[in-house]
């Protein structure tokens, strides 16, 4: 079997004197520049520098990276179901299998970089941290924010985004529900040899 990775992106929002502020201009590990936008859009800055070091340190078939990421997420999908987003179907099948089979269910997000990337479009660096239309699928969109920077640094191979924002705590009011621990153990030992 090949090794598996576990590379824990983790944020907090603070403030102090070395707290990035709007407007300002990061860069990323992945090369890219990010214009913020919306300082409350931490984590996907955190993630993006996660998925990079796993594209330029680590030798992987599949990329998968796991977040309470988006608010929107429970708008997408609801308090019970995560939002996924991946590059090919026969992944986004086998998650949504996965799902049903551990009782973490998930639902498709939209995969269209070529349709939502202009989101992030920045006159000042190469993207902005946050959506320019808070109603042009955001889960989704944050999602694709991840895989911009994945992709920069070279990765092609199989990539699954999975925004658990609601179903982490939500049904059991304010207690962590463990969501996502089945879903990816499930996925892992499903997923057939050829495919990763």
């Amino acid at each position: 079997g090949r090794p598996l990775h576990c590379v824990l992106c983790v944020a907090e929002n603070a403030i102090g004197p070395a707290a990035f502020l709007q407007d300002d201009i990061l860069s990323c590990y992945s090369g890219l520049t990010v214009e913020i936008n919306n300082t409350d859009a931490e984590g996907r800055l955190v993630l993006s520098d996660g998925v990079s070091h796993v594209a330029k340190h680590l030798d992987c078939d599949i990329v998968a990276d796991m977040a309470t990421l988006t608010g929107a997420q429970g708008i997408s999908t609801g308090t019970h179901h995560g939002l996924i987003v991946a590059t090919d179907e026969h992944l986004e099948r086998d998650v949504i299998a996965a799902g049903k089979h551990s009782g973490d269910m998930v639902h498709p997000g939209i995969f269209a970089p070529e349709i939502l990337m202009h989101e992030f479009d920045s006159d000042f660096a190469d993207m902005r941290n946050s959506v320019k239309n808070r109603s042009n699928a955001q889960s989704s969109c944050a999602g694709l924010f991840i895989y911009r920077h994945l992709t920069h640094c070279g990765y092609t191979g199989r990539w699954l985004h999975i925004d658990m924002a609601y179903p982490s705590h939500e049904p059991l009011g304010n207690f962590a529900t463990g969501w996502g621990v089945g879903l990816l153990t499930t996925l892992l030992k499903d997923l057939p040899s050829d495919e990763g």
